[in-house]
C-alpha cells in the first residue's frame, strides 16, 4: 500500500453500479485507517453518504502484487483534521480549503493481499487471497 501513489477507490452508485477512480491516499496509519481529500461536491461524496461501504486496491505492477480493502468510509470536515491531512501538491485543486476541501476516512473491516514476488499467493483451487479481518475496537477497562 505504501509502495504505490495512487490507489482505487471504488463506491457503489444509486442504481447499484461500482464505480472506480484513482485516488492520492495518505498511507495507512497503524490501524490501517486510510485518508483521502476531495471535493464536498463530487459524485463519491453523494455514494458514500448513500452507502458508506468502500474498497480501496492498491496495484503494484513491478512487483506484481495487489491489495484489497474493504472497509467503512466516513467524511470529514474538521479544521484539524484537514490541516494534518493535506498535500501542497492539491493547491491548485483545492484553492479553498475550507469549504472546497472534504476528507474521507476510511476505516478497515477486510484486507486481501497478494505479492507473487515474495509468495503471498492463494494456494487452494479456487486461488483465494490470504486475507485479514479487522474487528471492532476494543474497549478500556475502568
Amino acid at each position: 500500500m505504501t509502495a504505490t501513489r495512487y490507489c482505487s477507490l471504488i463506491t457503489i452508485g444509486a442504481r447499484g453500479r461500482a464505480n472506480a477512480r484513482t485516488m492520492d491516499a495518505f498511507a495507512p496509519d497503524e490501524k490501517m485507517v486510510v485518508w483521502f481529500g476531495t471535493n464536498p461536491l463530487s459524485r463519491k461524496v453523494a455514494e458514500i453518504r448513500r452507502n458508506p461501504r468502500v474498497t480501496l486496491y492498491y496495484f503494484d505492477r513491478e512487483n506484481q502484487a495487489y491489495v484489497t480493502l474493504h472497509g467503512i468510509a466516513r467524511l470529514v470536515n474538521d479544521p484539524q483534521e484537514k490541516l494534518r491531512h493535506w498535500k501542497d501538491v492539491w493547491k491548485t485543486f483545492y484553492p479553498d480549503r475550507d469549504r472546497g476541501y472534504l476528507l474521507i476516512e476510511v476505516r478497515p473491516s477486510s484486507l486481501e493481499v497478494v505479492n507473487t514476488k515474495t509468495g503471498i499467493a492463494g494456494k487452494n483451487p479456487a486461488w483465494d487471497p490470504p486475507s485479514v479481518t479487522f474487528g471492532p475496537p476494543k474497549r478500556k477497562r475502568t
